[in-house]
C-alpha cells in the first residue's frame, strides 16, 4: 500500500503550467492533464494526510495555516498566470488516474467555471458599522436629565442610574448594528451591479478580523479589471457614511469556484475550512 497522496490545489487550462511551483512540505507541484484541462497536484505523506492523521491535524490551527498558506501560494502563482479553480484547502486523493478521472466526469463544470472568472479577480470588501458624523452628537445612549444619579428617581439612586445606562448603550448598539446593516446591504448591491459576480460571506469572528466592531459585510466581488475604479468610487462614497470600509485584494477567485467533487472510491475530501474567506 502506498504511503502518500495526491494533495489537489487548482483546476487550470492545460496551458497554465505553474512549472518550478513547490507545494506542501516543499514537494513539486505537478500537472494532470486532461481533455484540456490540468489538475495541479502534489505528493503529501498519509502519516499526515491520511483520514485518521488528517481529522487530528485540522485541530491544530498552527498546523491548518501552515498547509493554508502552502495551497495559497501555489494557487496565487497559477492565478498570476491564467484562469484558476482553487480547489478547497486539504483534499487529498489516492492517486493521479482517480484526478483524471474527475477532469473527465466534471469536464464541462470545470471549463463552466474557468470561463467565468478568465481574465477576473476577486476583490474583499469588509464593512464595520460605525456612528454617524453629525454636529452636536445624537444623544444616543445618555440618560436624561434627572433619571439617573444619587439625585434620581425617588428609590432608584445609583443602581437604578447604571441599568438606564445599560438599557441606552445596549439600545445605542442595537440601533448602530441596524442602520450598519442596511447601509451594506445598500453598499452590498452598489458593487454587485458593477462586478460580474457578487457573493456575501459571514461575517468574520473578530479575532480573526482584529476588531471589536460590528461587522455588517464581508463580501467578494469578481471584477473585470476596467471596471477597478468604478468600484473603488462607489466604496469612497460610502466610506464614513455609517460605515468603516476595507477593501483587500486581489485574490485568486475562491469565492465563485465552488464545486463539489464527490470523487469516487471512497477517497472523500479530506477537509474544509473557510480560510478563503478569512485568510480575506
Amino acid at each position: 500500500m502506498t504511503d502518500t497522496g495526491v494533495y489537489l490545489y487548482a483546476i487550470t487550462p492545460e496551458t497554465v503550467r505553474g512549472d518550478g511551483l513547490t507545494g506542501i512540505g516543499q514537494a513539486p507541484v505537478y500537472a494532470i492533464t486532461h481533455r484540456g484541462l490540468a489538475a495541479h497536484a502534489s505528493a503529501v505523506p498519509l502519516d499526515r494526510f491520511g483520514e485518521e492523521p488528517l481529522r487530528r491535524n485540522l485541530e491544530d490551527l498552527d498546523w491548518v495555516e501552515e498547509v493554508a498558506r502552502a495551497h495559497h501560494r501555489v494557487v496565487s502563482a497559477l492565478a498570476a498566470e491564467g484562469a484558476t479553480a482553487p480547489v478547497r484547502l486539504v483534499v487529498v486523493y489516492t492517486g493521479d488516474e482517480q484526478i483524471r478521472d474527475l477532469l473527465d466526469r466534471r469536464h464541462d463544470a470545470f471549463a463552466e467555471v474557468l470561463e467565468l472568472v478568465d481574465g477576473r479577480q476577486e476583490w474583499g470588501v469588509k464593512a464595520y458599522a460605525t456612528p454617524v458624523p453629525s454636529g452636536g452628537g445624537s444623544g444616543e445612549g445618555r440618560v436624561p436629565a434627572g433619571r439617573g444619579g444619587s439625585g434620581g428617581a425617588k428609590g432608584g439612586g445609583a443602581g437604578l442610574a447604571y441599568l438606564q445606562r445599560r438599557k441606552a448603550a445596549l439600545r445605542s448598539r442595537d440601533d448602530l448594528w441596524r442602520r450598519g446593516a442596511a447601509q451594506a446591504e445598500r453598499l452590498h448591491a452598489a458593487l454587485s451591479a458593477i462586478a460580474v459576480a457578487g457573493r456575501r460571506h459571514r461575517p468574520q469572528d473578530p479575532r480573526l478580523s482584529g476588531r471589536s466592531d460590528c461587522m455588517v459585510l464581508n463580501g467578494a466581488y469578481l471584477l473585470d479589471p476596467d471596471r477597478l475604479p468604478r468600484f473603488t468610487a462607489v466604496l469612497d462614497a460610502f466610506q464614513g457614511q455609517g460605515l468603516d470600509i476595507e477593501l483587500t485584494g486581489p485574490w485568486a477567485p475562491y469565492s465563485f469556484t465552488t464545486l463539489e467533487l464527490d470523487p469516487p472510491g471512497g477517497a472523500e475530501p479530506a477537509g474544509d475550512t473557510e480560510e478563503g474567506a478569512d485568510r480575506r
